[in-house]
């Protein structure tokens, strides 16, 4: 019985969705595309229907992660609660439904760059949306950037240690603190404190 256009479309989302998920979790080559239809729930023959190859649906399945992080983000009024949650051991202990710039820098390094482009348009809004809590200085976008790649550097590292390692949660915590730090500081600067930017 032939589909709908419409109910092919929800089928290739919901293949788009859990494959963000899977690739997040395993990495691009951890997960055969037979495994990722069947966690899907369809068969591996419907695939192609769908996808030219398993590289476009990797670069369809990383721009989803980033857009769901965006939503995520959109929920975090203020760089602290972003900071927090980012960089919490629940996010560390959930990779499949937390940051794709953390799950998959190190497999997209090896990707086309029409899967880097993905990856740098979702790393950059990362660092506009922290931009955008930071005091509107000359140097707000520099800090958004140091904000984010401590953020990313301190979740890739304690994430490639023991759940029991005390440096992993160290390296969260460090990270943190010095992230709140700047949360902080754009905080004060808002409510109309000293310094460059205070009515930013």
């Amino acid at each position: 019985m032939r589909i709908t256009e419409s109910q092919a479309e929800k089928n290739r989302q919901r293949v788009i969705a859990k494959a963000s998920k899977l690739f997040r979790e395993s990495g691009f080559d951890g997960i055969s595309v037979n495994d990722l239809m069947r966690a899907a729930g369809f068969t591996h023959g419907g695939f192609y229907n769908h996808f030219e190859s398993k590289g476009a649906l990797a670069g369809e399945a990383l721009d989803y992660a980033f857009r769901q992080m965006d939503g995520v983000r959109e929920r975090m009024p203020t760089l602290d609660q972003f900071v927090k949650s980012y960089l919490s051991e629940e996010a560390r202990n959930s990779p499949g439904s937390t940051c794709p710039a953390a799950a998959l820098a190190g497999e997209v390094a090896r990707q086309p760059d029409a899967v880097k482009s993905i990856f740098a348009d979702g790393v950059e809004r990362m660092i506009l949306s922290v931009e955008s809590l930071l005091p509107k200085t000359p140097y707000a976008r520099d800090e958004a950037i140091d904000v984010v790649c401590r953020m990313l550097g301190a979740l890739v590292l304690a994430r490639a240690m023991p759940a029991s390692s005390s440096l992993g949660r160290e390296l969260l915590g460090t990270a943190t603190k010095r992230c709140r730090k700047s949360a902080m500081t754009s905080n004060k600067a808002r409510l109309g404190g000293s310094g460059p930017g205070g009515q930013g």
